[in-house]
């Protein structure tokens, strides 16, 4: 009986294909939209949570100022730190796998007679581990140029591309404001940060040379401290506020004038944001799914109406109530669940398109897609209850008399 019913129910949405279609679209759009925002904030998150990573795996950065800013300084007036204080968190705290003082300064660079706009870095060896930064060739500073602040770089591979062309650039020499400096590296290309700044877009010097032939003064921006991967986040936090604050001279009433940011709690704030909106795109779309329920519903009493005769003559012949309300139901879940059906798969086709056009991954959910389909279907159930319910009740003598 039940199969029966079902051949029934496909027979008469067969019998008005186009009105069916029609009648389903809401349920299309509402699944593929969710299903596809939701795919998209996966892969957009995925995304940040990489980029992020490639700022340092657990890293803090120590900027002077009491409010945070992302611009490499501190305020105006903020004492900013001394390359004696990198040495000392590196001597003095656990858990430290490698401390780097690094300023900066913006600079034109001309090389082969090109010349072009980026950030100079002043820094040693370790900014290159607290960084995460790898070599695609040539190799660090020795000692002795760090010590002597010799005129020597490394250079990002937007800098490579933009002076040298596709040439090998090791060896090579590039003017950075007044002095002339030799290539000894390339780092390999990170790409765009989560900021949107261009991580490969800068020219690493040796941390005296900046001081003495760039900014012309001894001041530190920032500490990068690089945490081994067992060391307590928090812990460390406090050690290291506890260690700047005796350095930096400040009386227990003294708020701090330094900020310390950790790239982790940042992942996951930003993470937690892009969550959030994702859940939120996924419930405005949701709310077509609604409206495609009631679409069902007001078709269903139309269709009820138009088959008033042919409900009254089943009913006469002997059908019990609840199988014409079966067979009223299941037309209207069978109806949303093909709805469900082709909003999945124009879903999975609009992601992969979209999250090439946005440059995210396509991260694949088969728990949403699951949730989308068998809400559909929940849908379908609910909206034409009430319709096959009213089919179910009609008074077989008076259905009989309906023109």
């Amino acid at each position: 009986m039940f199969l029966n019913t079902i051949l029934l129910a496909l027979r008469s949405i067969r019998r008005n294909l186009l009105r069916s279609f029609l009648t389903i679209l809401g349920i299309v759009i509402g699944v593929s939209a969710v299903i596809t925002m939701v795919t998209l904030g996966n892969g957009a998150t995925a995304v940040v949570q990489a980029q992020i990573s490639s700022l340092g795996t657990n890293l803090l950065q120590v900027r002077p100022g009491q409010r945070l800013s992302f611009g490499g300084g501190g305020g105006a007036g903020t004492a900013s730190f001394k390359e004696a204080d990198a040495e000392a968190i590196a001597s003095q705290i656990g858990g430290v796998q490698a401390v780097a003082p690094e300023g900066r300064a913006s600079a034109i660079v001309v090389a082969n007679g090109r010349n072009w706009s980026t950030s100079v870095t002043g820094s040693t060896n370790a900014w290159l581990r607290t960084n995460n930064w790898t070599l695609a060739a040539g190799r660090q500073f020795d000692e002795g140029e760090l010590q002597a602040g010799s005129a020597v770089c490394i250079i990002g591979e937007t800098v490579r591309r933009e002076l040298f062309d596709a040439g090998n650039a090791v060896g090579e020499h590039l003017r950075v404001k007044q002095f002339s400096c030799e290539v000894v590296g390339v780092l390999a290309s990170k790409g765009q940060a989560a900021m949107g700044n261009d991580q490969d877009d800068v020219v690493l010097i040796p941390l005296h040379t900046l001081q003495r032939r760039v900014t012309g003064n001894r001041r530190v921006a920032t500490l990068l401290v690089s945490m081994k991967d067992d060391a307590d986040s928090e812990t460390l936090k406090v050690s290291l506020t506890q260690l700047l604050r005796e350095r930096r001279k400040l009386a227990d009433t003294d708020e701090d004038n330094f900020n310390v940011l950790d790239t982790k709690q940042l992942a996951e704030t930003m993470s937690g944001t892009t969550k959030v909106m994702t859940t939120l795109l996924g419930a405005v779309a949701a709310v077509s799914l609604l409206v495609g329920g009631i679409g069902i519903m007001n078709i269903m009493l139309v269709s009820v109406t138009e088959r008033t005769r042919e409900i009254g003559l089943r009913l006469a012949i002997g059908a019990l109530e609840r199988e014409v309300l079966l067979q009223f139901l299941i037309e209207s879940t069978v109806l949303s669940t093909l709805g469900g059906l082709i909003g999945i798969v124009l879903a999975a086709g609009a992601s992969i398109l979209l999250a090439q056009i946005m440059q995210v991954p396509y991260m694949f959910n088969p728990s949403i897609n699951l949730m989308s389909f068998f809400f559909s279907a929940g849908i379908g159930m609910l909206f034409g209850y009430f319709p096959a319910r009213r089919a179910a009740q009609l008074d077989p003598i008076e259905a009989l008399r309906h023109e």
